[in-house]
């Protein structure tokens, strides 16, 4: 890690009251360098500034530790987890957590294979295919403590995508930017017909920066009815 110094990123970390292992800053740090070899080829990211990759990545998926204790929920799926935000950085931070990181692209999960191999993680899964027909195969319905997810759509699509897979009592965890009031509000009637229901609103900024994140706390109250998730496209063309 000679090339760059890791500092600010140990700084925010302090700063959440999120100790890692040095073998962990390694794992980050390799993380990086892959992400960066990797964005040459196939598109993973807009951000490629080393600072900002630590930052508007790294510390934005853990970010979680701020509004919830990962400690004791065994197993947690990212659903469009795309370079592997948040799934990823949060498996190298809890390396106990077992988690899945789904993704509709193949070549997005070819290199999370990558990363996963070289880093030596154990415990952690990659699955290509649509939420929408993931969400019915009995492996993966209502089978995870924790769904996270940062992809980009409304909300309502959001849980019509990811409540299915968590277990009733579980917790999905949709990371926002501060503009979301208006989202909640439209996505009231899909969170609990999907059967969930907002346990709180999280408003912070990442640490020593102003950039702004609002995680959205749905708790999983009741399950799924059959039939949710409806077929691919559905939901994100007419949300619930």
């Amino acid at each position: 890690m000679e090339k760059y110094g890791m500092d600010s990123f140990c700084a925010d970390l302090e700063e959440m009251n999120l100790p890692i292992t040095q073998v962990q800053m390694k794992q980050f740090y390799r993380y990086y360098e892959l992400l960066a070899q990797w964005n040459q080829v196939i598109n993973l990211t807009a951000i490629t500034d080393f600072e900002d990759i630590l930052k508007k990545h790294f510390v934005d998926s853990l970010t979680l530790v701020q509004a919830c204790d990962l400690h004791g929920n065994d197993r947690m799926i990212d659903v469009g987890t795309g370079a592997g935000f948040p799934g990823l950085a949060l498996k190298i931070a809890f390396p106990d957590v077992k988690v899945t990181l789904l993704d509709s692209l193949a070549k997005r999960i070819h290199f999370l294979d990558v990363v996963i191999a070289e880093l030596g993680l154990s415990g952690v899964e990659t699955v290509h295919g649509r939420a929408e027909d993931l969400a019915g195969e009995k492996k993966y319905r209502e089978a995870y403590d924790v769904c996270v997810s940062r992809a980009v759509a409304n909300l309502s699509t959001l849980s019509e995508y990811c409540l299915p897979f968590v277990k009733t009592g579980g917790l999905f965890v949709s990371y926002k930017s501060d503009q979301v009031s208006d989202e909640l509000s439209a996505a009231e009637h899909a969170v609990a017909l999907l059967g969930g229901a907002v346990e709180k609103q999280v408003k912070l900024t990442l640490p020593h920066s102003d950039i702004c994140r609002n995680l959205i706390l749905i708790r999983k109250c009741a399950g799924t009815p059959a039939g949710y998730p409806r077929k691919a496209g559905l939901p994100s063309r007419r949300p619930l």
